[in-house]
């Protein structure tokens, strides 16, 4: 099952946040409460048996990429945005491969396009490249992001 995020779930969040990402890079409860108190429309959860096993969230923008200040101030959020950004797509480790991280992107894609925005954009690693290509975002090369210390890939989904 899929649903909005709600301020409930912030501590199971935070747990999922941090064995998902490597902690240079894992948004902190800090982090995420905010994201919930300036985009709860914008968060998604999947839930498995009533338990939070994953989620997405990611503010709306103007930007046609994410810049690191996105990573730190979720009240650059805006609500009429051309741009669905996906800051993180979670899944714990003995949830995935059944398809749940394809439907929270799904979903997020769906809401983006209802929204009528130009479509969505995220950074990612390299080996997940193919991964997001699956959903028809294409790559625009090695981000400007020094997010975490590592290298991102700017990818964007047009609609």
């Amino acid at each position: 099952m899929i649903r909005k995020a709600e301020m409930a779930d912030l501590d199971r969040l935070t747990e999922i946040e941090s064995i998902c990402f490597p902690s240079a890079e894992a948004a902190g409860r800090e982090a995420l409460e905010q994201r919930l108190r300036a985009f709860p429309l914008h968060f998604w959860v999947m839930e498995e048996e009533g338990l939070v096993i994953g989620f997405i969230n990611g503010m709306a923008t103007d930007e046609p990429v994410i810049t690191d200040v996105m990573f730190e101030n979720a009240f650059l959020h805006k609500a009429d945005g051309q741009w669905q950004s996906v800051f993180g797509l979670d899944v714990l480790p003995a949830y995935r491969g059944r398809g749940y991280a394809a439907q929270l992107m799904q979903a997020l894609i769906a809401d983006a396009r209802a929204a009528g925005r130009r479509g969505c954009i995220l950074t990612c690693k390299a080996h997940l490249l193919h991964y997001y290509e699956k959903f028809g975002y294409r790559s625009l090369g090695i981000s400007d992001s020094q997010h975490g210390g590592a290298q991102w890939y700017d990818m964007v989904l047009e609609f």
